[in-house]
């Protein structure tokens, strides 16, 4: 049993209930407890009042307890068993979900366009969470009509930095938790391939029954993770990285994989 639980942002849209049913299912795999939280947050014309309007607030309060409640029945249809707990919160919901990441196994956003979380993946909100989560985050996006098979394989991208290195050993956690393979991409840039069997030795150890399929790649790195994307049940990258993958967080390649790939987006956190 893992105390620390599976956090999802909750703000009602499409893509936030695709959050919830996955993290469900990830909650069910890893024997952790599942909190669904909403942070409505004060908005800044109420910062100088000792209270926002009691009708604002109620209006709000309601909304909050609707889209969680909703939300709590698509994670009992998910997991029957789940050890399931709601919270709602004034604080708004970067500021709240970086709070939570700091006892959370991991913090599962969804992704939608137009919705309040969605904004998380976007400039410089998105930035904030991954620079200052504490723990890995997730953004469960997808094509609409693809269907993610049980049997599909976990990748990650591997550049031999230290922020791949603590990708790659959550890509072989989550291929193990599933009894899928794992593939490996390494964006080739005339270092020594040496650096991809460096990084994947220990884990190999660690994770015996993982396979492993490495694949080398000399085209851009985010032309490749987009491509096993739509492959894949989930993608694994670093928030930190060199080279091929540098800047996967704050630069093209982020918004590239995060806006475009076909899979659930898994972000290691490293620190160093």
């Amino acid at each position: 049993m893992n105390n620390h639980p599976i956090v999802v942002g909750i703000d009602g849209s499409p893509g936030a209930r695709r959050a919830v049913w996955w993290a469900a299912k990830e909650a069910a795999r890893r024997h952790s407890p599942l909190l669904l939280v909403h942070g409505y947050g004060i908005p800044a014309a109420f910062y100088n009042e000792t209270a926002p309007p009691q009708d604002w607030l109620a209006d709000k309060e309601k909304q909050s307890r609707d889209w969680l409640a909703e939300a709590a029945e698509i994670a009992e249809r998910a997991d029957p068993d789940a050890e399931l707990y709601t919270e709602s919160f004034l604080d708004s919901a970067v500021p709240l979900l970086i709070s939570e990441s700091g006892s959370a196994t991991m913090v599962v956003v969804g992704f939608t366009a137009r919705s309040v979380l969605g904004e998380l993946v976007m400039g410089s909100t998105g930035a904030s969470l991954a620079a200052h989560g504490h723990c890995p985050i997730v953004v469960v996006r997808g094509r609409d009509g693809r269907l993610i098979s049980a049997d599909d394989p976990v990748v990650v991208g591997v550049d031999g930095g230290q922020g791949s290195v603590a990708a790659t050993g959550l890509a072989f956690e989550e291929a193990a938790l599933r009894g899928v393979s794992l593939v490996a991409l390494h964006a080739d840039e005339g270092r020594e391939r040496v650096s991809l069997d460096a990084v994947l030795a220990p884990w190999r150890e660690k994770y015996p029954e993982v396979t492993v399929q490495e694949v080398t790649t000399r085209e851009d790195p985010r032309k490749g993770l987009l491509d096993w994307s739509g492959r894949a049940q989930l993608v694994v990258v670093g928030s930190r990285g060199r080279g091929g993958f540098t800047g996967l967080l704050l630069g093209s390649t982020s918004h590239a994989v995060i806006h475009h790939a076909d899979c659930p987006v898994l972000i290691a956190r490293s620190s160093a």
